[in-house]
């Protein structure tokens, strides 16, 4: 994975320009925020000692921008090389997930083409090779055309009444098209994983997949202050079989990715840009298996500031801020192992999630109880912080 990971692949195109934050684990220290600047990684802990904390500053930009002689780390080539090293050198820094206290929350079925997939995994009651031959069938009575429809619209109500006749109505067809948005919680604070990490796979699924995403960093009175790139990692079969078992379709061991690191908003990224991205996903196999897909932002059925203020507000709130996934397209149907069987992992995927404004994610799959168990969580955090003189 190393050659994937060097400065001018990874950062931005226009990392120049752009105010990059993220963590870093620092041996004998612990975890650390830093900024990305120049080609060298910098200390931020005179300004925040926490991710969290940072946004809630009225110009977390600003702040970082104007620091100055923050005391320097090491070289961005050089960590990134420890951070993505199969034999991670454990007395050198390696990268984090850029979150830290944030619960982070996720928005589902926010693209047409992964709305069909989730009808298909319903119906197919999460039994991949059943897919192949239920997806015409769907298509035929759903159609394909759901991106012109507006969730909510007098128009999405009555293609519901239309459906629901036909017998054709779905629980994601409901969260796809209704008002309202799914908007569920897909890890704890703490439980991310970041640049160069495993991600996981529960052992007992034989249907999954990788869903690559823009998160935005969110503070706690809803102001959006930065995006990141993240990784969804779904289970299909799991949350096919019942929408019951998204918990454990969506919140296992090292299943959620983000980072790399995360870029701050100011006159040169803003929620439009966002708005505008397009993402690309690579993925590679131990077998030989490549795929290589591209989505688009503007595709998205719901405005990212739409779903924010249906996940943060008067009926719920989040004192450290959250990080909120926005929803993923991609849902892959290419077969892999034989005809009809789909797409699903390997252990020993490299999977790529890139956009040029924000950088490229790399992560490589293993099974959940394989990967090191999280350990260190927001207690672990606070006497760390305080023993620091942090807090």
């Amino acid at each position: 994975m190393k050659h994937r990971l060097r400065p001018e692949t990874c950062l931005p195109r226009d990392h120049a320009d752009a105010v990059l934050v993220g963590r870093l684990w620092i041996p004998a220290v612990g975890p650390t925020l830093v900024r990305i600047r120049n080609g060298q990684v910098h200390d931020l802990s005179t300004i925040a000692a926490t991710s969290s904390e940072l946004f809630e500053l009225d110009d977390p930009a600003a702040a970082v921008r104007s620091a100055e002689r923050l005391p320097p780390v090491g070289s961005v080539e050089g960590l990134l090389d420890n951070s993505m090293r199969d034999d991670r050198d454990m007395a050198r820094p390696w990268f984090l997930a850029p979150c830290d206290l944030q619960p982070i929350k996720a928005s589902g079925v926010t693209f047409v083409a992964s709305l069909l997939e989730r009808v298909i995994e319903e119906q197919a009651r999460g039994d991949a090779a059943s897919a192949a031959g239920l997806r015409d069938s769907i298509t035929a009575i759903i159609g394909d055309n759901l991106q012109e429809i507006r969730p909510g619209s007098a128009e999405a109500l009555r293609l519901k009444d239309v459906l629901i006749a036909r017998g054709a109505w779905s629980q994601y067809l409901e969260v796809g098209i209704g008002p309202d948005a799914e908007i569920f919680t897909k890890a704890s604070p703490m439980s991310a994983v970041g640049l160069g990490a495993e991600i996981g796979v529960h052992p007992k699924s034989a249907w999954n997949n990788p869903e690559p995403e823009i998160v935005l960093a969110i503070s706690s009175r809803g102001r959006v202050v930065g995006a990141a790139l993240g990784n969804d990692v779904n289970l299909r079969d799991f949350e096919g079989r019942s929408a019951l078992l998204l918990g454990r379709a969506k919140d296992n061991n090292a299943s959620c990715a983000v980072g790399p690191f995360i870029r701050l908003f100011d006159g040169s990224y803003t929620i439009d840009t966002v708005r505008q991205c397009d993402i690309a996903l690579h993925i590679e196999g131990p077998d030989g298996f490549t795929l290589t897909a591209q989505s688009s932002m503007s595709k998205i059925s719901r405005d990212p500031l739409a779903l924010v203020e249906q996940t943060i507000g008067p009926n719920h709130q989040y004192p450290d801020g959250l990080m909120l996934f926005l929803g993923t397209m991609f849902a892959p149907t290419a077969d892999r192992s034989g005809a009809g069987q789909g797409f699903t992992h390997l252990t020993g995927d490299i999977v790529t999630v890139e956009t040029p404004g924000l950088g490229t994610l790399v992560n490589r799959v293993n099974y959940t109880d394989r990967i090191a168990p999280w350990t260190f969580g927001a207690v672990a955090l606070m006497k760390n912080l305080a023993a620091r003189g942090l807090l």
